[in-house]
């Protein structure tokens, strides 16, 4: 059973407020990595960054696959959706402010902007 929007949300936005799970997302955002691989790229131990990595993909912003041995970890962009829907809610609201400011100058007679 998925986590309902809010806990969805929350769970992400927890995991970002860690500096090392954004850098180890920036680390994975090109392609999947090794634990190994990511951990040196941070500057982490594998276990922290292990342990990192499972928080990330609680929240469901990082994935894990395996092939052969090895666990290859990568972004998981699905899981961000929560985040962005977030964000993205605030912008129609400032977007209506520029425009109306715009208009305000507009209407006024100076109209530079």
């Amino acid at each position: 059973m998925a986590p309902e929007p809010a806990a969805e949300l929350d769970l992400a936005l927890r995991a970002l407020a860690d500096p090392n799970r954004r850098a180890i997302l920036a680390v994975v955002r090109t392609g999947p990595r090794p634990v190994g691989q990511i951990a040196e790229e941070v500057g982490l131990s594998q276990q922290t960054t292990s342990h990192h990595l499972g928080v990330l993909r609680s929240a469901g912003l990082a994935s894990r696959t395996t092939v052969g041995t090895r666990h290859l970890f990568a972004i998981n962009t699905d899981g961000l959706a929560a985040v962005r829907s977030y964000l993205d809610d605030f912008w129609p609201t400032k977007l209506a402010a520029l425009k109306a400011a715009i208009e305000s100058r507009e209407d006024d007679g100076r109209g530079r902007v």
